[in-house]
């Protein structure tokens, strides 16, 4: 006869088969664009189950969702306990797969979407809210509507669905109650985000955040980066404590681990980004010799044609249609078309006669007859309704840029890239140009070894956006804003070393020595 222990081993086991095979039966049952449509990932039983008892610690005997899903905080309830649950739920398909699979009763959830229902006070909240972009946020300007009119709140326009659940739920937090919520993260160094934050510490009422570093664990279909974010309304705390697991079973004793960062209150900036928080190693940035990079000039995304496939030529196709080539323009139109970290024309030329897809059409008002043709043939296949080109007039009329000197690539796993561009080609949103002011002009190549620099990488990596699998993203304003040397300490670089440098990354790919160690000098020794 088995041990108790080993019983128990067992049937925790099989309740987890169970109930990750319901979800697993519904993402099979459930077509992609049902699921999408209603931003649909569900909740790991072990972290609903850590959810709903740190929620249910309160002591409040009630329990609200705002949005039901497949029932896992339901789920995650003792069942020996009298806590009342209740739900809220907009998606019907979904509650009438549950009760066929559980042979249960939804009485207790009411069928309405939860942005729209007003007026309703919560002893204790759990959630993992649907996840859509800005892009796909449904009936947004009606939400955003009735958030200035219920709380006074102007949403930005890039505040996602998760984003908006949670300022309604901590608005309808009961005085003594507890709210758990698992979603993305990226509002941590988003600036759509600051409002987020602001409304999360203004009462001293955030208990803590937690970071997956497991985020494939959690939401295996979703490439952005997930917490849990833990507050407790009866209680006011002094600090925040940022905890990062590196599972989900780390969960059941995250007493006993300690948060990687516990920031007092006071100290803790809405405008500032709070992903770095949950960084293991951390180093002190030297203020008086840094500045921020727009001193220098901005970065822009590269340019979106809405329509790769028509936009985007290779040489060859140039020939076959007949379009003359002031009608093209030179670009680099996918970031592995680069392979090291300096690009001059002769490199463009080589892609070139390789045949690369590097030019992109770009006709006059006055084009010749095989351009013409060619914007037919785009009609024709029904490119001129996309997103973007519909609301351009003409539709094949694209943004007009000049190059850049300086590349640096959107997303990274490894660790970004960052070109020193002596080309006449232009980008798209592979990359971010980098356009220099009047000052910027003499401080292109400085500017481009600091970024390519260890010292430089692990700055910038501040500016940093996460998402899951350890994708990383890069937006221009944070970019803008990200630190980098001042112009005295720029100034202090001899011109001959700095083309010595220069020389010696274009032959080995490699940062000099010397030059590493000069970048040091901005941050001081690493603590923990």
């Amino acid at each position: 006869m088995l041990p108790f222990k080993a019983v128990e081993a067992i049937w925790i086991q099989q309740f987890l088969r169970k109930k990750l095979l319901m979800t697993l039966e519904y993402t099979q049952y459930i077509e992609d664009d049902h699921r999408k449509s209603f931003g649909q990932f569900f909740t790991h039983p072990n972290v609903a189950e850590f959810m709903t008892s740190w929620v249910l610690a309160s002591g409040q005997s009630s329990l609200f969702d705002p949005a039901f899903g497949l029932g896992a905080f339901y789920e995650a309830i003792p069942k020996d306990s009298n806590i009342v649950f209740s739900a809220c739920e907009i998606d019907t398909k979904i509650i009438e797969f549950w009760e066929q699979k559980t042979n249960a009763n939804s009485k207790f959830i009411v069928i309405e979407d939860y942005l729209h229902s007003w007026g309703q006070s919560h002893p204790n909240i759990v959630c993992n809210p649907p996840y859509m972009r800005f892009q796909k946020f449904l009936n947004r300007s009606l939400v955003f509507q009735e958030f200035r009119q219920h709380l006074g709140i102007r949403l930005s326009g890039y505040t996602n669905t998760a984003s908006a659940f949670l300022l309604k739920s901590l608005s309808e937090l009961g005085s003594s109650g507890r709210m758990a919520y698992i979603m993305p993260l990226e509002f941590l160094n988003a600036g759509y985000g600051s409002l987020v934050k602001e409304r999360l510490i203004e009462s001293g009422h955030l208990f803590a955040i937690i970071s997956f570093d497991c985020e494939r664990d959690v939401f295996p279909d979703v490439i952005t980066s997930a917490g849990i974010i833990l507050y407790d309304k009866g209680v006011c705390h002094s600090s925040v404590k940022f905890y990062s697991v590196k599972s989900i079973i780390e969960l059941k004793r995250l007493k006993e681990v300690k948060p990687v960062s516990n920031i007092f209150l006071k100290d803790l900036v809405p405008n500032s980004k709070w992903l770095p928080l949950f960084r293991r190693r951390k180093f002190k940035v030297d203020k008086a010799r840094t500045t921020t990079l727009d001193f220098y000039g901005r970065f822009s995304r590269g340019i979106a044609t809405g329509v790769n496939e028509f936009f985007v030529i290779r040489p060859s196709t140039v020939k076959e249609k007949g379009i003359i080539e002031s009608e093209c323009v030179p670009c680099i139109t996918k970031s592995s078309q680069i392979r090291k970290p300096m690009f001059n024309d002769a490199d463009y030329d080589t892609l070139f006669v390789s045949d690369k897809p590097v030019l992109l059409f770009s006709p006059g008002g006055v084009h010749s007859e095989e351009a013409e043709e060619y914007i037919q043939l785009g009609e024709k296949a029904g490119f001129n309704k996309r997103f973007l080109t519909k609301n351009r007039r003409p539709w094949y009329k694209i943004e007009r840029r000049l190059s850049s000197p300086l590349w640096l690539g959107v997303f990274s796993r490894r660790g970004y890239k960052v070109i020193l561009n002596k080309s006449n080609a232009l980008n798209l949103t592979c990359f971010h140009g980098f356009r220099p002011n009047l000052l910027g002009r003499d401080y292109m190549e400085h500017l481009f070894l600091y970024l390519f620099s260890q010292t430089g990488r692990e700055i910038l990596s501040l500016s940093m956006r996460r998402y899951g699998d350890f994708l990383y993203k890069f937006e221009p304003n944070d970019l803008n804003s990200a630190l980098v040397p001042s112009i005295d300490f720029l100034d202090s670089m001899p011109s001959e070393k700095v083309s010595e440098a220069i020389q010696f990354i274009e032959m080995t790919n490699q940062m000099p020595p010397w030059c590493e160690d000069l970048f040091l000098k901005i941050k001081s020794v690493a603590v923990r």
